[in-house]
């Protein structure tokens, strides 16, 4: 009697590997964009002049 391992196929075991993954990837931005809240704050960025002169 075979195993549950050998009786899968290889790319079938590959195919729900990704999905397994891309599911916890979206999990993972999800839970970003809905549980973090920004914090506003003030942000100054110089810029050198050397780049506008051509």
């Amino acid at each position: 009697m075979q195993g549950v391992a050998e009786a899968v196929p290889t790319l079938t075991r590959l195919i729900v590997s990704v999905l397994v993954l891309a599911g916890l990837g979206y999990g993972a931005v999800f839970a970003l964009a809905n549980l973090v809240e920004p914090r506003e704050r003030e942000i100054t960025v110089r810029v050198q002049k050397d780049g506008f002169a051509r």
